[in-house]
């Protein structure tokens, strides 16, 4: 990697997670399923977000998480998100850069910012109510989060770093996507890698045709699960890794127990997964593995080191409730 200001810049979803605790009966007067995941529409966030308690108010969205990952190794890290001139809008910006992550964000309270916070949609929130069983029944909307444009993508922010990552969840919108490409061309420009997340098995079935064309094209790094990659090319695991090695400078493959593969052309380099005795929630693993492997290879470490970085926080993460690591990833690490 060239010298650069900052080590990974992500573009993604800019979403105010919205926790609170609750009863099993508040869960069933609003007609939710207990541990489900719904999509909302604005009347009703607004109505469900007035019905909530006490709350703790923070940033999320997957590639926000990945970004918050690697500063707590010590890397520097920027994000890319929309978000509004609302309330939530400003607790979103003031949260990333709480934990030292750069967003370049605008708010009618704020002096400081550029023009990707705007008038229109509010800004996005999944809000998570957790009954005493530990269960957590989220219901997202996502609002402008989901309408990034090319106008959203700030050229120096992108400029600046070593690595750009997007996220598969933003496929969904035109504008989104039109904002994704024109990003990674600016990444290669400026002769930066573009690494790419394939999300969610269901992105994959939705964009399948244009994913691999991104990945054929301005993806240098690429991360996927087993269900994401297998679905990708409509093949058995094996060839699935075979056919992406091909493809893209690395993949990172994870098999959740039985770790990830880091794939180069033909060479495989197998990373173990970390043992964390009991399991106690899975969000955020991905996101969380991407950070420890980006990091890594910011920093010119070897496959192996990076992997083992991504297997390290992914480890972390797992052994908690929620989606980013209560501890320094980087004196966990021993950095």
């Amino acid at each position: 990697m060239t010298s650069s200001r900052l080590d990974v810049v992500g573009v993604g979803n800019a979403i105010v997670d919205v926790i609170t605790k609750t009863t099993d009966e508040f869960v069933a007067s609003q007609d939710l399923v207990k541990g489900s995941m719904n999509l909302i529409d604005d009347s009703r966030a607004h109505e469900l977000y007035q019905l909530l308690g006490e709350a703790t108010e923070t940033s999320g969205g997957s590639v926000a998480n990945t970004m918050a990952g690697i500063a707590s190794l010590g890397g520097s890290a920027g994000f890319i998100g929309k978000v509004a001139t609302d309330d939530l809008g400003f607790v979103y910006g003031q949260d990333m850069e709480s934990i030292g992550v750069e967003f370049a964000y605008e708010h009618a309270d704020s002096a400081n910012g550029s023009a990707n916070a705007v008038d229109g949609p509010a800004t996005g929130r999944s809000m998570i109510l957790v009954t005493p069983d530990a269960q957590r029944t989220m219901n997202t909307y996502l609002g402008i989060s989901s309408l990034l444009e090319p106008q959203d993508i700030p050229e120096e922010l992108v400029g600046s770093a070593n690595l750009l990552f997007c996220e598969g969840y933003l496929w969904d919108v035109q504008s989104a996507k039109d904002a994704i490409r024109h990003a990674m061309a600016l990444a290669a420009s400026s002769g930066r890698k573009s690494a790419l997340t394939l999300s969610d098995g269901f992105c994959v079935d939705r964009h399948n045709g244009e994913f691999r064309e991104l990945v054929a094209g301005p993806v240098d790094v690429l991360f996927a699960n087993e269900d994401e990659i297998t679905k990708l090319y409509g093949v058995g695991f094996d060839e699935a890794v075979a056919r992406v090695g091909n493809e893209v400078e690395l993949a990172c493959v994870t098999r959740g127990k039985l770790g990830s593969l880091m794939v180069q052309g033909s060479s495989i380099t197998e990373v173990e997964a970390i043992d964390v005795g009991e399991l106690i929630d899975t969000t955020g693993a991905g996101d969380q593995y991407a950070a420890g492997v980006l990091f890594g290879l910011s920093q010119n470490m070897s496959l192996a080191e990076s992997g083992r970085l991504g297997s390290l926080a992914a480890a972390e993460v797992i052994s908690h409730v929620g989606p980013r690591p209560l501890v320094s990833l980087r004196e966990l690490a021993g950095l």
